[in-house]
């Protein structure tokens, strides 16, 4: 056996945690730190995980440097960028892959992009992004028969898009795209998620102009971006969520620190739901059961600063432990649930409902299609007394919500795939143990 946990549970779990940073900021900090050609970037809090290893690894591949100078704090040099088509292995093993577009375009003034990868949640098409792109004035074409991406740029980007649904990393692009833009380019229906509001304001800190009122983001073109001091990047609400959702579950009180009060509040309104107590204390927030019973909370996952897709899986895991009945519909991706056959290895009494949408097409967030068949809803009962299990992780945060489901069994479980959630969680392993939780891997 390898690449799996053995876990063994049934603590009530209690301790502090300091988070690590943001995954999904820290990526694209480093990628826009690509447009940067002829200076040094350094950034802070950045987490040594295997996503942040993996597109290390792919930005060196096209000349790029990149080294930790202390743990955290990563020095990137884009000086000697050389190569403008990105390798089809390894862009397959992370997603933000494709915002390498920015850079390499104004880098050669064209580039070459495969199919990103990532977890399998759901389809995750680019074509929000594609058509946001050539509004602004590139030229793109996709190959079936290479599976590249061909991307010129004949100018400077301008104009205006406004994109059909909100997109996170599609918004995130299309800002790196403006940045050197001609005169202004004006986006509208952006996503508001905490981690663009990060990579704007490095940007801003490094001499660009991008304006946010909510929704609508304008830029106005620089010619060029001038590094001044090291950035830091935001902490990671998703790695918060799983420790509370762990602790609490566990019946335990859990310290996590430092954290922004905006980027959790959808989520602390659902825990207040449940009957649990959230304390603010400076940047850390305490969190334990008022009392011995959670009470059953429903749940529908939308974009920030809705309740996240991402902490769905542990907030499934959360419920098993609250007494009735919990809804939980997911809205953002078509196939986030491949965690609930799994969890009813461990005893999870779980059923899949057929949810009536009056206009599909605009209550969920993907591409939806009339003639498919698609499970977005489940009903959870509880409270449930897990039993041991030998579980299989199929991606990021269905492997975290599984870890969480282990912790709360007396005595031993396996977890193979492990390795899945060092893409997304630093020191897991050790920070469980930490909270008195056995956990080892193998």
């Amino acid at each position: 056996m390898e690449d799996a946990f053995i876990v063994n549970g049934g603590k009530k779990l209690k301790g502090e945690i300091t988070l690590s940073g943001a995954k999904n900021a820290a990526l694209k900090l480093i990628i826009a730190s690509l447009l940067f050609d002829n200076k040094k970037v350094i950034l802070e809090n950045i987490p040594q995980i295997k996503d942040v290893k993996e597109l290390i690894h792919l930005i060196e591949q096209l000349g790029a440097k990149a080294k930790f100078i202390e743990k955290n704090t990563l020095e990137i040099d884009a000086s000697n960028l050389k190569v403008n088509k990105v390798d089809m292995l390894h862009a397959s093993k992370i997603r933000v892959s494709f915002m390498l577009f920015a850079p390499l375009l104004y880098k050669f003034g064209e580039c070459f992009i495969p199919n990103p990868g990532g977890c399998r949640i759901g389809a995750r098409p680019i074509d929000r992004v594609i058509e946001g792109m050539k509004a602004l004035g590139v030229e793109v074409t996709y190959s079936s028969d290479t599976g590249y991406y061909h991307a010129v740029l004949k100018k400077k980007p301008s104009g205006f898009y406004r994109f059909k649904k909100p997109t996170h990393t599609g918004t995130e692009l299309l800002i790196m795209l403006s940045v050197f833009c001609k005169d202004k380019v004006v986006l509208e229906n952006c996503a508001l998620e905490p981690e663009i509001d990060n990579l704007i304001e490095f940007l801003n800190q490094s001499g660009a102009k991008i304006k946010r009122q909510k929704y609508k983001i304008e830029i106005e073109g620089v010619k060029k971006l001038n590094f001044l001091k090291p950035f830091k990047v935001i902490s990671d609400r998703n790695e918060a969520v799983t420790f509370i959702s762990l602790v609490i579950a566990s019946f335990g009180k859990i310290k996590i620190k430092p954290i922004d009060e905006d980027s959790l509040f959808a989520f602390h309104q659902k825990l207040k739901e449940a009957g649990v107590s959230v304390l603010k204390e400076g940047d850390s927030f305490i969190y334990h059961p008022y009392g011995p019973i959670l009470k059953s909370t429903n749940i529908e996952t939308s974009p920030h600063p809705g309740f996240m897709t991402d902490w769905q899986p542990n907030w499934t895991v959360l419920m098993t432990q609250a007494k009735g009945e919990s809804i939980i519909v997911e809205r953002v991706f078509e196939n986030r649930f491949s965690y609930v056959s799994e969890l009813r290895k461990f005893g999870a009494k779980i059923e899949f409902l057929n949810l009536s949408v009056d206009d599909p097409e605009d209550y969920y967030f993907f591409n939806y299609e009339k003639d498919k068949n698609y499970q977005q809803a489940i009903c959870v009962y509880g409270p449930v007394k897990f039993h041991n299990a030998v579980v299989n992780v199929f991606d990021l945060r269905a492997g975290a919500s599984l870890a969480v489901a282990a912790l709360l069994v007396k005595g031993e479980s396996v977890i193979n795939g492990a390795s899945i959630l060092k893409r997304g969680y630093e020191n897991f392993i050790e920070k469980v143990k930490s909270l008195g939780g056995e956990i080892k891997e193998i």
